[in-house]
C-alpha cells in the first residue's frame, strides 16, 4: 500500500489545500520499504484528490481538512486520517500501529481571507482538533431536522431510537457536532446550519457527463433516477441523473443537501 502525507520540513503540513508537497511512503507486510517526496506543481484543493489518486496513494495523513476535499479524496477511495500534527515519519509508523485516529473533518471555511477551526481560533490551516468535553465520547442524541420552511427532512423521533455517534470524530455534519460538543445530558438545543456547516456548497466540479454509449444500461435512465457508479478504485458513489440527452446523460456526485441551509432540534439523551 501506498501512504501520502502533507509534508513540510519533515513535519505534516497543517493545510491541505497548500501542500506544496506529499511524502509517500511504500509499505509492505506492515513497514516502510522506501519513502519519496512528490512535489504538486501548483495543483490544489479538489484536484489533490486526481493528483493522490493517479499516484496510488490508498491512506492520506494530513494536519487541517475541510469538507470538500474529505468528499472529493473519498469519491476516489482514499482513506483520510486527518487532524494530526508533528513529525511526518513517527506519523506513519503510528498509523502502522493503529494508533491514529482522525479527526475527520476539522477546518470550516467561513472568511474569504483564510479560515476558522471549529473552535472559532483562526488557524489558516493550522487546526486545533476537537474541543468541548464530549469530544471523543459516544454520544446518543434524539434530534428533528428541517428546511427554513419549516419541513421535516429526517426526525430521530420518529423512529423511536437515538441517534449514535462519536463526537469529534467526523461522524457527523460540522455545526451538529460542534453543537453536540458542550451540551450537557438532558439538554435540549435548536441550532441554524449554514451550507458551509453543513453538506457545503454544491460544487460544480461534481456535476459531469458520461457518453451514454460508454455506460451499459444508461439509455433507460431517467431524470431524477439515483444510480451508484465507481471510481476508478472500483468504489460506489451515489449519483442523481440531472439531464439526458440522445447522447449524453449527466450526473450530479453533490450531496442532495449540498448548499442548503439546515435547522436542528438536538436533546442529548446519553453520554457513554
Amino acid at each position: 500500500m501506498n501512504i501520502a502525507v502533507t509534508y513540510e520540513n519533515g513535519e505534516i503540513f497543517q493545510h491541505f489545500g497548500r501542500t506544496e508537497q506529499f511524502k509517500v511512503y511504500e509499505v509492505e507486510d506492515g513497514r516502510v520499504v522506501s519513502a519519496q517526496v512528490l512535489p504538486t506543481n501548483g495543483t490544489g484543493h479538489e484536484a489533490l484528490a486526481d493528483f493522490l489518486a493517479g499516484n496510488q496513494i490508498e491512506t492520506v495523513i494530513c494536519g487541517g481538512l475541510g469538507g470538500g476535499m474529505q468528499m472529493a479524496l473519498n469519491l476516489v477511495g482514499i482513506e483520510v486520517v486527518s487532524g494530526i500534527q508533528g513529525n511526518a515519519d513517527e506519523a506513519v509508523e503510528a498509523y502502522l500501529r493503529g494508533e491514529l485516529e482522525s479527526a475527520g473533518v476539522n477546518c470550516h471555511h467561513h472568511e474569504e481571507e483564510g479560515h476558522s477551526c471549529h473552535c472559532g481560533q483562526s488557524c489558516d490551516g493550522g487546526c486545533c482538533g476537537p474541543q468541548g468535553k464530549n469530544a471523543g465520547k459516544t454520544c446518543r442524541v434524539h434530534y428533528r431536522g428541517t428546511f427554513n420552511d419549516g419541513t421535516q427532512f429526517d426526525a430521530s423521533y420518529d423512529r423511536g431510537e437515538p441517534l449514535e455517534f462519536v463526537c469529534g470524530a467526523g461522524m457527523m455534519i460540522a455545526g451538529f457536532d460542534a453543537a453536540v460538543m458542550d451540551m450537557e445530558v438532558g439538554e435540549h438545543r435548536d441550532i441554524h446550519l449554514l451550507p458551509e456547516e453543513a453538506y457545503g456548497e454544491a460544487d460544480p466540479g461534481m456535476i459531469f457527463p458520461v457518453e451514454i454509449a460508454q455506460l451499459p444500461g444508461a439509455e433507460n435512465l431517467t431524470l431524477g433516477q439515483k444510480v451508484y457508479l465507481y471510481d476508478t478504485s472500483g468504489q460506489p458513489f451515489l449519483v442523481k441523473v440531472v439531464a439526458k440527452d440522445e447522447t449524453t446523460v449527466t450526473f450530479d456526485a453533490n450531496h442532495e443537501m449540498a448548499g442548503k441551509e439546515l435547522n436542528f432540534h438536538i436533546e442529548l439523551v446519553e453520554v457513554l
